[in-house]
């Protein structure tokens, strides 16, 4: 509704930004933006202009407020978040001459947000929150948050490797010289795996959870001695779990906990579609894989960029040829200005979270040196959804979580018929290539997953690829889906592959790689009003820079420069 006295003007914008119209600005780039805009006055009566663009109405969580004062150099521009954008809507109504008008279940109010407010001593609403310097600082009520820019924290080691990359001359080098030197093989895990008669209650499938994985026969009663899982499972206080079945964890439902290793499956999962895959080598056969599972029945899941990556603009691993010097990036930016990347949830998802993964690869690992996908689409960039806003743009042939506005989760090879699908995505992350994906002859690896350089896998030929990985993947049972984290401590992605048919997955991608801090993950468990912070692993919680009763966790209580994945219960 339009009030007396003000004109509106509504601009849905359908761009779906071909190379030949490069965007000027992130703003540009977005499938289905709507804009209002009306003229407005301040407290002493000077005239000006209001621009509201809802970045994604089907999504409705992002909102940028343009004030432009008449006399004024520059504009002022606000990154507004909704925070339950299922609730609330925003709009720009002579009704709130001030400020904009929320719709809330229902029922409609004012919320002054440029003219003086009396209870920050006159200073006007924007000007307190922004001055506040919070990444997320309340609006109207809490309704709105208004995002501020942040430093995400670093680690030294991403310190150092950083300016090795952006300023030492054949600095990408180095860092894998020391990565195979120094670091090979230093997470890799392996325990003996004991032959027991299981206690009946860990012998027993248990209700609602994923599936076992498909050992070899003499193998189906050996226990393993996962002694750095850190987050407590039920049943098994000291940490001796039977092999490759799952356990809940303690005082969290609907989060699972498994732990096998290569050398136990069985030898048809092993053997099997030999040409597709390399051989194991005998460290990674050993090596542990720590696997926990999420029923996406309880849990939404969502995803945010971090303070600095990945970044917009070209990588550094595409052919030179690809390269487009009039473009600053593969989709015309390499800046996310004037949106804001806060590195962390907002309060409203912070109070829901039951856990947080770290995502996938920089922009300077995320695109193709070489193979077919090197020479498509700028090199092949991989892409990324925040919020239901497009900040590069999705790839077809790349393995891509996806998470729609109505929540629902796949992850699946992206095609070119999803693109009509696009203006629904509220979450996308793209992280190279399939390593399982069913295809007309069942579960298959992917077709790359032996070729090095062509699969962008960021392993070291030299050494079959085995490093430390993270992985994800998608389980069925009985109706029922499972989003499932693996943490592997040793593995190439033939190794990858293998764990996850083992466990019957209908498909899996690989996520980041080499560290701890890379493949974090970490379950929150709430005791009355406290919460634990349990990481998967135990030495993942140095990122937290505290113990499980940490208060500031990495993604939830502080900001972070790298993306990140995250499971809430529902909105009540």
């Amino acid at each position: 509704m339009v009030g007396r006295g003000t004109w509106l003007l509504i601009v849905v914008s359908m761009l779906a930004s071909p190379l030949g119209a490069e965007p000027r600005t992130i703003v540009d780039l977005q499938p289905a933006a709507a804009t209002a805009a009306r003229a407005i006055v301040d407290d002493a009566g000077h005239p000006g202009r209001a621009t509201l663009v809802n970045l994604n109405p089907n999504v409705n969580a992002w909102l940028l407020l343009t004030l432009a004062w008449d006399g004024q150099d520059e504009p002022d521009t606000y990154h507004l978040q909704v925070a339950e954008p299922g609730t609330v809507t925003v709009s720009l109504d002579g009704r709130s001459p001030r400020g904009v008008w929320l719709s809330l279940r229902g029922r409609g109010f004012a919320c002054p947000l440029w003219s003086g407010d009396p209870a920050s001593g006159g200073e006007p609403a924007l000007t307190a929150a922004r001055e506040q310097g919070l990444p997320y600082a309340p609006l109207c009520g809490g309704l709105l948050f208004l995002r501020n820019p942040t430093r995400g924290h670093k680690t030294p080691i991403e310190k150092v490797t950083d300016l090795l990359r952006r300023h030492v001359p054949g600095g990408e080098a180095l860092t894998g010289y020391v990565r195979e030197e120094f670091f090979k093989d230093r997470f890799a895990e392996t325990t003996p795996a004991e032959r027991s008669a299981l206690d009946a209650a860990l012998a027993a499938d248990v209700p609602g959870a994923p599936a076992p994985a498909h050992l070899a026969g003499e193998r189906a009663s050996d226990v393993l001695w996962a002694q750095n899982l850190g987050i407590e499972p039920e049943g098994a206080p000291d940490l001796r779990l039977p092999a490759g079945r799952w356990r809940p964890a303690a005082g969290v439902s609907g989060v699972y906990l498994s732990v096998v290793k290569p050398s136990l499956l069985h030898p048809d999962i092993l053997a099997g579609q030999a040409a597709a895959v390399l051989p194991l080598d005998p460290v990674e056969k050993n090596a542990l894989v720590y696997l926990v599972a999420f029923d996406l029945d309880r849990f939404g899941l969502g995803f945010a960029l971090g303070t600095e990556h990945p970044a917009l603009g070209w990588s550094e691993r595409i052919p030179e040829r690809m390269y487009d010097d009039a473009r600053p990036g593969p989709d015309g930016l390499d800046t996310s200005a004037p949106l804001v990347r806060t590195g962390m949830l907002n309060p409203v998802d912070a109070a829901r979270v039951v856990a947080t993964f770290a995502g996938g690869f920089k922009r300077y690992h995320g695109a193709f040196r070489s193979g077919d996908l090197a020479f498509k689409n700028d090199g092949s960039h991989y892409g990324f959804v925040e919020d239901g806003v497009v900040f590069s743009r999705l790839i077809t042939g790349l393995s891509t979580v996806l998470v729609f506005d109505d929540g629902h989760v796949e992850v699946k090879t992206w095609a070119d018929d999803d693109n009509a699908r696009l203006g629904h995505v509220r979450f996308a992350r793209q992280n190279g290539v399939t390593l399982v994906e069913r295809g007309p002859n069942g579960v298959m690896p992917g077709r790359l997953v032996k070729h090095w350089v062509p699969g962008n896998w960021s392993g070291n030929a030299a050494s079959s690829l085995r490093t430390v990985r993270g992985g994800l993947a998608v389980l069925e049972r009985d109706g029922k889906r499972f989003l499932v984290y693996a943490y592997f401590s040793a593995a190439s992605p033939s190794a990858m592959v293998r764990v996850f048919q083992a466990y019957g997955a209908s498909y899996a991608m690989l996520l980041d790689i080499n560290a701890l801090e890379h493949t974090y993950v970490a379950v929150y468990r709430r005791d009355g009003d406290a919460i634990r912070v349990q990481p998967l692993v135990r030495g993942m919680e140095e990122k937290d820079g505290g113990t499980d009763t940490q208060v500031a966790p990495r993604f939830v209580g502080k900001p972070d420069n790298r993306d990140f994945f995250y499971l809430t219960t529902p909105v009540r």
